[in-house]
């Protein structure tokens, strides 16, 4: 790796190759918002100026929700203001905005309650299920979605549920999954990870991006030869994954959030913020944010970075753009 260095002495930026001033600007701002708990799912809608985001789990006394329970919480991005969205999920984690405006969100469940894909009304709050088991079989904890412009579902299940005690043992593997509503079909397009978790496509959708964050089996664990990376795939026919290859490893801790620019640069969180690959696995420059479980763009301008850092969200604004 060649030497880091800072942009003008600011504390917040790593620059590891002079294209990473691209993806910075000339003036890169940065802002906290503190004392959120703010983990996981965060979605910007563009129509409320808002970002809707998911929580570190809490201890609850809810009994059809076991003893653990996520809230979707909600920052208005103007005033700056967080309020609850939703006081009581379904151990819900990753969440996107579909093509109508409704909210696609991973249902990790719980021991009592199976795992789906459900989608919410956000002037409702009302979910329905969107899928939730593979040939009769449950889901082990769903971790992260994405939605194609043809409006297929592509979305993570890890069994980290199980690990951490509030899921039964898995039924399946440890999958990635297309599930497209045209025909009700649910198919697995990847089986060899360990620990599949987030993904995105490239702005053309050519490609798939799927981070492995194997190396974390559990609370308090990292195995360092177990894996850390990122790994991308070509999308053939719209429908499966080919040519399967290493695109970067991420370091310290692992990959979890996952996303790309408009210029089809790879953003991935880490245990020091978010780092920022070329199209080629290079990596450019890095954004500390102390440890960032997952991420998104949005602002009016789409130039906004929301890090979610269990007690703060961090907000970058930069020179580059979201999809």
């Amino acid at each position: 790796m060649t030497r880091a260095r800072r942009l003008n002495d600011n504390p917040h930026f790593v620059i590891y190759s002079d294209a990473f001033l691209d993806v910075l600007g000339p003036d890169p701002g940065y802002e906290t918002v503190a004392n959120v708990n703010a983990h996981e799912g965060p979605v910007y809608v563009r129509g409320e100026n808002a970002l809707y985001f998911t929580t570190v789990p809490v201890t609850t006394n809810i009994p059809a929700f076991g003893d653990k329970n996520v809230a979707i919480g909600r920052l208005d991005v103007a005033s700056g203001e967080v309020s609850t969205f939703v006081n009581e999920t379904n151990m819900a984690n990753g969440m996107t905005v579909d093509r109508e405006g409704g909210l696609l969100i991973c249902e990790q469940g719980t021991l009592e309650t199976d795992a789906r894909i459900s989608r919410m009304n956000l002037k409702t709050k009302k979910a329905e299920t969107v899928v939730d088991h593979w040939f009769g079989l449950p889901f082990n904890s769903p971790n992260d979605i994405v939605e194609k412009s043809d409006g297929t579902i592509w979305f993570t299940d890890p069994a980290y549920g199980s690990l951490q005690g509030f899921r039964p043992k898995p039924l399946i593997g440890d999958f990635v999954y297309r599930y497209d509503p045209a025909d009700d079909s649910l198919t697995v397009v990847v089986d060899t990870f360990r620990k599949p978790n987030g993904l995105c496509f490239s702005p053309d959708e050519s490609i798939l991006y799927v981070n492995d964050s194997g190396a974390i089996e559990g609370p308090n664990t990292y195995y360092v030869d177990l894996p850390h990376h990122i790994r991308a795939f070509d999308v053939a026919d719209n429908s499966h994954l080919v040519n399967e290859r290493l695109f970067a490893v991420v370091t310290p801790i692992i990959p979890d959030g996952l996303k790309v620019d408009s210029q089809g640069r790879v953003y991935s969180s880490s245990g020091t913020g978010v780092q920022v690959f070329d199209a080629t696995g290079r990596i450019l420059g890095e954004i500390l944010a102390g440890g960032v479980a997952n991420f998104c763009f949005g602002g009016i301008g789409n130039n906004m970075l929301f890090m979610m850092c269990d007690t703060a969200i961090n907000i970058a604004t930069l020179a580059a753009t979201g999809v």
